[in-house]
């Protein structure tokens, strides 16, 4: 799987960067295409004059080159490569790719690559046992970072313990697996909408609701991230959608969601319903601005369409569509029942009384209701981590191997 893979290798400074040397040659050997970027912490455990050997393409370090000032940019490093990794990963590196922090050429590449990243970290157990790079690991993986585990045994500061980089063989292993993951939904279609819609009450002012977005976003980028083209329908949202494969459609309110929902679905092999729809919407929208009188103020509402309900109508043989329902009582039946009456594959049901679940948050507790009863709960976790789950669950509805 790794045969013509273009990988941009990444070293910073850590005892483990000894590792690249092999880890570079394994890449070669499985047919991949190899450029190193270094740190100038890294070049104090290896020299660039061994990996350049060994991956047949200079080693870059700098910005400029301090012989004829030629510029190594970082953006075409991001636009050639078809992944980037970072190993050994150090606890700064990690923090600074976390922080968005720019101050050498392997971070500048990962900020403006469009490719997925993979990171090896490497360091002293406490270190890596720390909260502080514990939560900046979780924030690259809900970013959608691969992260090779460190392996446990005897570290440089003769402790044992986490935070030995995992050995050049078992990372190679889980690149294999991962592109081979990649390609599974190549040459499917989906849809997917995501974020709130707001409906107008006058010029300024909406009914709208809290969902930011990111559980739609995160089954975006796992759909694109296994192949697939993927189509987003998205509410208001102040996040962005970096994946090539994912195309961007930014609607308003619940009619131009249901517009965009119905003209698209038909060329798909299946949507997945995330976004949290208005119900209701003004019956009139005021001209202007409304002004504050000495009376109450009362709004006429009417029921919006119901876009999963209509997708399931006329949803074809082969098409899968997926639900979300976001419960405060009676969860379980209320999910049950929206599942059959909306003719869905499955449903996800979210629990407005699960701490850390729902609206605004980067993790989710949600359950996977088939149509045949059959439940699978999901343990609190990042979103991105949720949005494996629910597109492994697809990926079955469809016979595709997970």
């Amino acid at each position: 799987m790794l045969s013509g893979k273009k990988i941009v290798l990444g070293v910073t400074g850590s005892i483990a960067a000894y590792k690249a040397a092999v880890l570079v040659r394994l890449l070669v050997k499985s047919g991949a295409e190899v450029k190193v970027l270094m740190t100038d912490a890294a070049k104090q455990f290896i020299t660039p004059l061994t990996l350049a050997t060994l991956s047949k393409h200079p080693v870059l370090v700098e910005f400029f080159s301090p012989e004829n000032g030629e510029w190594n940019s970082h953006v075409k490093l991001g636009l050639w490569a078809d992944l980037l990794l970072v190993a050994p990963a150090s606890a700064n590196t990690i923090g600074k790719m976390a922080c968005g922090i720019a101050d050498n050429l392997l971070l500048t590449t990962y900020l403006s690559s469009k490719c997925p990243t993979a990171v090896a970290p490497a360091m002293d157990l406490d270190m890596y046992a720390h909260a502080a790079h514990q939560q900046n690991l979780n924030v690259l993986r809900s970013r959608g970072v691969l992260v090779v585990e460190p392996a446990c045994g005897e570290l440089a500061s003769g402790l044992q313990g986490q935070g030995r980089m995992e050995e050049p063989e078992e990372i190679v292993k889980q690149l294999q697996a991962f592109f081979e993951k990649k390609n599974r939904l190549s040459g499917k279609h989906f849809l997917v909408t995501a974020g709130p819609t707001h409906e107008s009450i006058d010029a300024v002012r909406f009914i709208g609701n809290h969902s930011s977005g990111k559980m739609g976003y995160a089954i975006a980028e796992e759909l694109a991230t296994r192949g697939a083209q993927v189509t987003l329908v998205s509410g208001p949202v102040s996040i962005t959608a970096r994946h090539t494969g994912i195309t961007l459609c930014k609607v308003t309110s619940a009619q131009e969601m249901y517009d965009a929902a119905v003209r698209i679905f038909p060329a798909t092999d299946g949507a997945v319903m995330a976004a949290a729809v208005a119900d209701f919407t003004p019956e009139r929208k005021a001209e202007g601005k409304l002004k504050r009188g000495a009376n109450s103020l009362s709004l006429a509402l009417a029921p919006t369409k119901d876009i999963a309900a209509y997708l399931g109508s006329v949803k074809k043989k082969g098409q899968a569509l997926v639900g979300f329902a976001l419960e405060a009582a009676d969860e379980h039946a209320n999910a049950r029942k929206k599942l059959r009456e909306k003719n869905l594959d499955f449903i996800v049901l979210n629990s407005m009384n699960e701490a850390g679940a729902g609206f605004d948050v980067d993790t989710n507790k949600v359950y996977i209701i088939d149509k045949n009863g059959e439940q699978t709960a999901c343990e609190l976790k990042l979103k991105s981590e949720v949005a494996k789950d629910i597109v492994d669950r697809l990926q079955s509805l469809l016979k595709v191997k997970n």
